[in-house]
């Protein structure tokens, strides 16, 4: 059975592309054990999510998986006002292509070093607002991914384009 921070794994994966790596860099740069990281490919891999041999993320299964599975594993959790990083049509990915309502609040990753106060959004993992702070790219699909969890048909919509993109690149 997958578990949120399988689909973290994956996307970093995904973020650094065919950049050598390694458990402990993994586990360093997603503030997990290498113990998890490892558990997390195998869980990815017997799901046909990793491919073991290359090393990689089996991109037509992820993306998929993503795109039409995610929002329903990882159903969002709402955990009421807070300040914290901005997520999903808030973040700087969807921000600038997304008009937001003012009445709403922006939907953010609860964190003490965040700069926006709006609605909490549980992340996939708890370690991974961090991640995401350390790493732009892997910042862009967690919010993508976001978007597609709690966003509005055209929210998710634009959130599946950007995210084809990136994970195609």
């Amino acid at each position: 059975m997958l578990k949120p921070q399988d689909l973290l794994v994956l996307l970093k994966l995904a973020a650094i592309g065919k950049a050598p790596w390694s458990y402990a860099f993994l586990a360093k740069s997603l503030h997990m054990s290498p113990s998890e990281v490892h558990a997390a490919l195998g869980r990815a891999a017997h799901a046909g999510l990793y491919n073991q041999s290359e090393r990689r993320p089996v991109r037509a299964a992820l993306e998929e998986f993503v795109l039409h599975g995610a929002r329903y594993a990882y159903a969002p959790v709402r955990a009421g006002i807070a300040r914290g990083i901005p997520t999903s049509h808030a973040a700087p990915v969807l921000s600038g292509k997304i008009v937001a309502s003012s009445e709403e609040p922006a939907p953010v990753w609860a964190d003490d070093e965040g700069s926006v106060r709006g609605e909490s959004i549980e992340p996939l993992y708890p370690s991974a607002p961090r991640a995401a702070r350390e790493d732009p790219k892997l910042y862009e699909l967690l919010a993508l991914v976001d978007a597609l969890r709690i966003g509005r048909a055209r929210e998710r919509k634009l959130a599946e384009v950007l995210l084809r993109q990136r994970l195609a690149a």
